[in-house]
């Protein structure tokens, strides 16, 4: 089985390397593609204004100056010496859930996994919400044992699993919940606004850390409560309830 390891986060990432420790213990035919530099938050972008210059690090290892669904695109169609079985994409450093996921590169490397037409999963370690440090320990004691449980299934056209692992202890985790992608009660996306040495302004996007009282069966209920969250996700936008109403209201 060829796999195909990618991030969001850089080719230097912890968490990449602990996807790679994941993807070994499910294959020896492992293909790392990664951005060289972070690109958290890049969503589902390509780089088409400029252009897209790579490295072969070492065998089977590159790294890409562009967006993590650029790598995706280069290992598929210019890297590899054939079709990836898997595309795994991770392990992020912090969760991805809720409103999270129209923002995660992390998320869109597995979704140009799946418009490519392969069986591909997100994973990310949840970080700041019981204060057990920066460990990626609950993915690489679970990682392995979720993904092989998912292999076994078909996903099914435009469909890919993210995979979300609690803040813990691994002997602490609750168990593995399927659940549907959340919200948080609060837009928590703020700007702060500073000044460089030279007197010019200059801003950070950032987030509130806010814990909110999530819904049974959410994304965030499930991490909250030390459980791995596993959501299909949907390449299909299309709101369908929606349709009849709109085609009413439009003739």
């Amino acid at each position: 089985m060829r796999i195909l390891v990618t991030n969001d986060d850089g080719i230097h990432a912890a968490g990449l390397a602990a996807l790679e420790q994941i993807a070994r213990a499910l294959s020896d035919d492992v293909w790392v593609v990664a951005p060289a530099e972070e690109q958290s938050g890049a969503g589902h972008s390509l780089s088409l204004a400029n252009p897209i210059r790579m490295r072969k690090i070492e065998e089977r290892r590159f790294e890409v100056h562009g967006t993590p669904t650029d790598c995706v695109v280069m290992a598929v169609r210019r890297i590899l010496p054939g079709n990836p079985d898997l595309v795994l994409s991770g392990v992020n450093r912090g969760q991805n859930v809720a409103d999270d996921v129209t923002y995660s590169g992390t998320i869109a490397a597995a979704m140009e996994g799946t418009a490519l037409g392969f069986r591909s999963i997100a994973l990310s370690q949840v970080l700041g919400i019981h204060d057990n440090g920066e460990s990626f320990a609950v993915a690489l004691t679970h990682g392995a044992g979720v993904v092989k449980k998912l292999l076994a299934l078909d996903f099914g056209a435009g469909v890919l699993v993210n995979v979300n692992f609690p803040d813990c202890r691994p002997d602490e985790v609750a168990g593995l919940e399927v659940t549907r992608q959340g919200k948080r009660d609060e837009n928590t996306l703020f700007v702060d606004a500073r000044v460089d040495a030279r007197g010019r302004p200059y801003c950070w996007l950032g987030f509130h850390r806010e814990r909110g009282n999530p819904p049974a069966g959410t994304d965030l209920r499930a991490i909250f409560e030390r459980r791995i969250s596993v959501t299909p996700l949907h390449m299909d936008l299309t709101h369908n309830a929606s349709l009849a109403r709109l085609d009413a209201a439009l003739r």
